[in-house]
């Protein structure tokens, strides 16, 4: 049976019918990694049921992931978004978008490597 790991910090972003859930994670030995959850509503026989998908990010792989992520959003929003919805993007409250009630605190482990 697989044990669950203890929970460091947590963020919630709703998204739209979409909700984002990002964990850190601490293994037995304490070492630390990053679940991205993404959480779907649908609805099966008038019941709702989550639809998830589950990423995995370890600490070795946190630089190269922040860099492909960044890379991907800025061209999409530098290159391929009209002028007028680039404006849009950037004006949009996004702190709206985060739910605090599901924040914890943040841990002062140094995670420098």
């Amino acid at each position: 049976m697989e044990e669950r790991r203890e929970e460091i910090f947590s963020r919630k972003v709703r998204a739209g019918k979409r909700t984002y859930f990002f964990d850190v994670k601490a293994t037995r030995s304490n070492d630390y990694y990053l679940t991205i959850t993404e959480s779907k509503k649908r609805f099966k026989d008038d019941q709702p049921v989550f639809e998830k998908h589950k990423i995995f990010l370890y600490k070795e792989d946190f630089d190269k992931f922040v860099d492909a992520l960044g890379d991907c959003v800025d061209k999409v929003k530098n290159d391929l978004l009209p002028e007028q919805q680039q404006e849009e993007v950037e004006e949009d409250n996004y702190e709206e978008k985060f739910d605090d009630s599901y924040k914890s605190e943040p841990f002062d482990t140094d995670l420098s490597y």
